[in-house]
């Protein structure tokens, strides 16, 4: 086997291992961005603990076909980024971003979310999603309010019966 062959089967093996690691996966088309654009985006994807990376569409293919997913086939035309992300919708919410901020430079190709194929329009509606810390907080925030709200009228009833308490005493003296 030739050693070019070698190179690019490690390199289906790392967009593999990336691709089982990452919660979501979102495929772009970045054709039209400039070198700076591109360098802006992955320090964007970089601080949001995601990764921004070109690969050639073949060996994405080939690492998707190997995991079993076929749907991504289509997509997998033309000049195409691949943005892993640490969340389940980090990712989708950075490069629909990264598409309003660079008008018509990025477009959304589709993404795999856990374990699924999901198309343009299911990346927009990911990304408008809260992520699963704010929903824990949310949630965390509704539980706590019934026993804050308890508190609150445990310690007005007993002020109220210090208040007259203190009423009685001074009455008596």
């Amino acid at each position: 086997m030739s050693a070019n062959f070698e190179a690019k089967k490690l390199v289906v093996e790392e967009i593999t291992e990336k691709i089982k690691a990452a919660k979501s996966v979102v495929l772009v088309d970045y054709n039209k961005l400039t070198v700076a654009e591109v360098s802006a985006l992955r320090n964007k994807c970089k601080q949001a603990n995601c990764e921004y990376k070109v690969y050639k569409n073949t060996l994405v293919r080939k690492a998707l076909n190997d995991l079993g997913f076929k749907d991504f086939d289509n997509d997998l035309n033309g000049p195409t980024a691949v943005a892993f992300g640490a969340d389940e919708t980090c990712a989708a919410k950075l490069m629909v971003a990264a598409a309003k901020d660079y008008e018509e430079k990025i477009v959304i190709k589709s993404a795999f979310v856990d374990n699924a194929y999901v198309d343009k329009a299911g990346v927009k509606a990911l990304a408008s999603m809260p992520s699963r810390e704010e929903l824990v907080a949310k949630m965390l925030g509704s539980m706590q309010a019934p026993v804050s709200n308890f508190v609150g009228v445990l310690n007005n009833l007993v002020a109220g019966i210090v208040r007259v308490l203190g009423a009685i005493a001074e009455q008596k003296q």
